[in-house]
């Protein structure tokens, strides 16, 4: 299943060629809510043992079109993990104290600590891509960032942070029912903006856009995944199963205990 999700380092991302709508190999919900049941209990499991061994830590990087699933699969896949150990960043418009440094100041500040998976919900990403679409930032100044964030991401790496990036690849068509969903629900307006729409008229632009950067950023330390997101019990397991063969790669284990406790008895 994940194999063929990964932009091999060097070689085009190739946005184009791949189905958003790929059930990658699942024949239907009820199987791939038994198979991410299965991969969240594993997860559970491998999270316990991270956290306790407190050396390393992963970070999860979700970027995506408008409607993709990042909120939803951060609640679908680490409900119920023990929230010590889980350390989500939201990365919205940058603020005034922000905009004061330099654009990677805000993401190294919110990078998980040793014996944390943190999940960045959009990232330094944002300055690579939705800047240069909307014209804040030249396509000159964005191309050299590529080398930026190469580097910053070999930082992390070599101080013992596994990376993931998922781009969450959804169908503009997908995306047009998701926002009408959004407008028709009273209880999903609040997450519809009339700028929105103006996002989803530059699709192609961002679509380029992402298909360079992903091109371009897809490191042996740091690849990107693009994961079929129309369908969101795929984009479930496909992430879960993800985070799964990252923990059990890194095969954390429980600190030993200390010397001397046999034969102790509380009283």
């Amino acid at each position: 299943m994940i194999e063929g999700l990964v932009v091999k380092p060097g070689e085009p991302a190739g946005l184009g060629g791949r189905d958003p709508g790929d059930r990658l190999g699942l024949d239907d919900k009820d199987e791939a809510k038994s198979e991410r049941d299965e991969l969240l209990e594993r997860l559970h499991e491998l999270q316990d043992r991270f956290w306790a061994e407190a050396t390393r830590s992963v970070l999860l990087v979700l970027q995506g079109m408008d409607t993709s699933g990042k909120d939803g699969t951060i609640e679908h896949v680490f409900h119920g993990m023990n929230p010590q150990g889980v350390r989500a960043a939201a990365f919205k418009v940058p603020t005034v104290h922000e905009l004061a440094h330099d654009y990677l100041w805000r993401i190294h500040d919110r990078c998980p600590a040793r014996g944390e998976i943190g999940i960045f919900n959009r990232s330094h990403y944002e300055d690579l891509v939705t800047v240069r679409v909307l014209g804040l930032v030249s396509a000159e100044r964005c191309r050299r960032r590529y080398g930026h964030v190469r580097e910053f991401e070999r930082i992390l790496s070599d101080e013992g942070t596994t990376i993931v990036k998922v781009f969450l690849h959804i169908s503009k068509g997908e995306q047009a029912e998701r926002l009408q969903a959004r407008l028709d629900d009273p209880d999903k307006q609040w997450k519809f903006r009339a700028g929105d729409l103006e996002t989803r008229k530059r699709w192609d632009d961002y679509m380029a856009c992402y298909e360079e950067v992903l091109t371009e950023t897809s490191t042996e330390w740091a690849p990107w995944y693009v994961v079929p997101a129309d369908r969101k019990w795929v984009r479930n397991v496909a992430v879960a199963r993800l985070l799964v063969d990252t923990l059990e790669l890194l095969d954390p284990r429980f600190p030993e205990p200390e010397e001397n406790l046999s034969g102790i008895v509380v009283e």
